[in-house]
């Protein structure tokens, strides 16, 4: 974030300020749907920012968190007041719970109208502070700035996540006068490494002989260098991740064994078995994790995260507040200066393990994608490996979480690129929207949105609006027709599938069309690879392409049928 002071600046209105505090650290982007006063539009035109528009609130949530989640860096979303607020608040709890840095900009209604019944009136903060790590109404144009300054250094953290900002209409157009120094940014200090301080946590790392190193979300740009994985190759490691920090590690690294928990494979369950310590950095230790899958091994779990919340207290063993970049510096120096002692045995057993794990796992793969070639149809086995093959350069994966796309967390249980994945709460349509604000985020890289048909449906209107000047986007639809994880509860139930029409095979959904959007619905095998060459020829011309894949009701990864989640 940059320093800017200034001793004297006026500004004409309200939202001229915010957006010159914005331009000042660094946002070049708002995603939104504005309320009815067009103000702020003004104030972004002038200083030269771009507005991503919308047409649904929840979109506009999801697009700014999936661009914070790949950059790093803050989004900012532009909304109304009233029900546009409420319409956000799913957004609002994916971002908190994914720790995206994403500032809401929200209109209010005036202070002389509150507990009148006036329109759109509605307590905002009340309703929005549970979601976010700061809610705030500006009372006076004074506040403005010190407010606006307080919003951004909140949200970047650290821990980061979203914040709420709500402007009411007897201040919007109201002359703010800025004397003295402006307020700036806290200025990050960066630390060199340092040998870890001996305690528990250390010798818990030195004991282990079979250990697994955990990687979450918090990683996902703390991870320079590659220092999570020089750690688990110095520790001797299993490398794991959860869900979320997918797209944090090298995914074709020797070590790397997939996504933990509910996703993983049979042979990387086996090895999860039978580790003895678990390093979780920067994660949540969430359900899929812990829960899904082999049973979580009764080991010590050393935990470090920078943020007292994402620390559980539902595991034996240390637990460390800070930064799990910093902490895995630290511990690789320790360990270099142990020399190796006493692990060189254990160690080696230990990575023959991981090796015939991951070559276990590799067959599998094959074997998969030998059965699927066997049957008609295009199975997602087939389209993944197809997707990985066709890639061009640096590419993300941004994926939904329902019953068939998830096949994306275990298969290929290695893939180049990113990857941005809904939080543990996997509201419908996160991927399909934040697809955008990812591309927004990462211009130079192949974008691929992999989802279901509910998912595009709830997004399809802000494909379409979007895809003129925002377009890039492929969009891999793997069409149910409609919601196959409930389909399976209600046939599970005996409940009758004419009453309850939770899928609805047949026809894929109505498609988005248009100048800018290639469109295509895939079923012959033969013609798969040139399909999605076209397809990634569309879209490097800024074009969005929607490839629309009928997949069949019993295609679901062997991870989650073999867990028993789903029922057979």
């Amino acid at each position: 974030m940059s320093k800017v002071t200034e001793e004297r600046k006026r500004y004409p209105d309200v939202w001229s300020a915010v957006v010159d505090l914005l331009v000042a650290n660094g946002v070049d982007t708002c995603f939104g749907l504005p309320g009815d006063d067009l103000e702020l539009l003004r104030a972004l035109d002038a200083a030269g920012l771009d507005l991503v528009p919308c047409r649904d609130q929840r979109n506009a949530m999801y697009m700014a968190t999936g661009y914070a989640l790949q950059s790093g860096r803050l989004a900012v979303c532009a909304l109304g007041k009233g029900p546009a607020v409420t319409h956000a608040a799913t957004g609002l709890l994916e971002a908190r719970e994914s720790s995206a840095p994403v500032l809401v900009l929200a209109a209010g209604v005036p202070e002389h109208r509150r507990g009148s019944g006036g329109f759109q009136e509605l307590d905002q903060v009340a309703t929005t502070a549970p979601l976010v790590r700061w809610a705030h109404r500006v009372g006076h144009p004074d506040r403005v700035v010190p407010a606006t300054v307080t919003a951004l250094t909140r949200a970047v953290g650290p821990p980061p996540g979203p914040v709420y900002l709500e402007v009411p209409d007897d201040i919007r157009t109201a002359e703010v006068l800025v004397t003295g120094p402006r307020p700036t940014l806290p200025e990050p200090l960066f630390l060199e490494p340092v040998p870890a301080t001996p305690g528990p946590a250390l010798a818990a790392i030195r004991a282990s002989r079979r250990p697994v190193v955990l990687v979450g979300g918090g990683m996902r740009h703390r991870n320079g260098g590659g220092a999570a994985e020089r750690f688990a190759e110095r520790l001797g490691a299993a490398l794991f991740t959860t869900a979320s920090g997918r797209g944090a590690v090298d995914e074709l690294h020797p070590l790397f064994c997939g996504v933990a928990g509910l996703y993983a494979s049979a042979p990387a369950r086996d090895l999860w078995s039978r580790c003895d310590l678990v390093v979780s950095l920067a994660g949540r230790l969430e359900e899929t994790v812990v829960e899904g899958g082999a049973p979580w091994p009764p080991v010590p779990v050393v935990q470090v995260n920078v943020d007292p919340g994402g620390l559980s207290a539902e595991f034996a063993g240390p637990r460390v507040l800070g930064d799990a970049r910093y902490a895995v510096l630290g511990w690789s120096r320790a360990l270099d200066e142990d020399g190796g002692a006493g692990r060189a045995e254990a160690g080696t057993t230990w990575a023959d393990d991981i090796a015939a794990a991951r070559a276990a796992m590799a067959r599998d793969a094959e074997a998969e994608l030998a059965r699927a070639a066997a049957l008609p149809g295009i199975r997602i086995a087939e389209l993944l490996a197809a997707l990985d093959a066709t890639a061009g350069g640096p590419r993300v994966l941004v994926q939904e979480n329902g019953l068939q796309d998830m096949w994306s967390y275990g298969f290929p249980f290695r893939v180049g690129g990113g990857s941005v994945v809904p939080s543990e709460q996997t509201p419908l349509g996160f991927g399909a929207a934040a697809a955008i604000g990812v591309k927004r985020a990462a211009p130079d890289h192949e974008v691929v949105a992999f989802i279901g048909d509910g998912a595009f449906l709830a997004a399809r209107a802000d494909i379409a609006v979007t895809a003129p000047a925002h377009g890039g986007v492929l969009y891999v639809v793997l069409c149910n027709g409609g919601y196959g994880w409930l389909d399976v509860q209600r046939a599970r139930l005996g409940l009758d599938a004419e009453r309850h029409a939770f899928t609805r095979p047949g026809t894929p959904p109505p498609a988005v069309d248009g100048p800018d959007i290639h469109c295509r619905v895939l079923r012959d095998k033969a013609a798969l690879t040139d399909e999605l060459h076209a397809a990634r020829r569309f879209c490097s011309r800024g074009g969005t392409a929607v490839l629309m894949v009928p997949v069949s009701p019993d295609d679901v990864l062997p991870a989650v049928r073999d867990a028993s989640v789903v029922p057979q």
